[in-house]
C-alpha cells in the first residue's frame, strides 16, 4: 500500500515557489537537479510533478530555504 496523503498537503513548482517567496518557478526544478537531497516528487503526472508540501517545506527549513 502506498503512502496515503492528505490533497491538501499536494503541491507542484508553482505552489512551492508561491510558499517559499520565489521569484520564479524554475528556481525548485533547479534545486532539483542540483540537491540529491530535495525531496522526490510523490506522483508525476504527464505535465507536472507533485510533492508532498511537508517534504517540501521540512528541506526548505533545514537548508535554510524557507520563507
Amino acid at each position: 500500500m502506498g503512502r496515503k496523503l492528505d490533497a491538501d498537503d499536494l503541491v507542484g513548482a508553482a505552489e512551492i515557489a508561491e510558499r517559499l517567496g520565489l521569484a520564479q518557478v524554475q528556481t525548485v526544478h533547479t534545486w532539483r537537479r542540483r540537491h540529491d537531497d530535495f525531496p522526490e516528487p510523490v506522483a508525476q503526472l504527464k505535465q507536472a510533478l507533485i510533492w508532498s508540501w511537508k517534504d517540501v517545506d521540512g528541506w526548505a527549513r533545514r537548508t535554510g530555504r524557507s520563507a
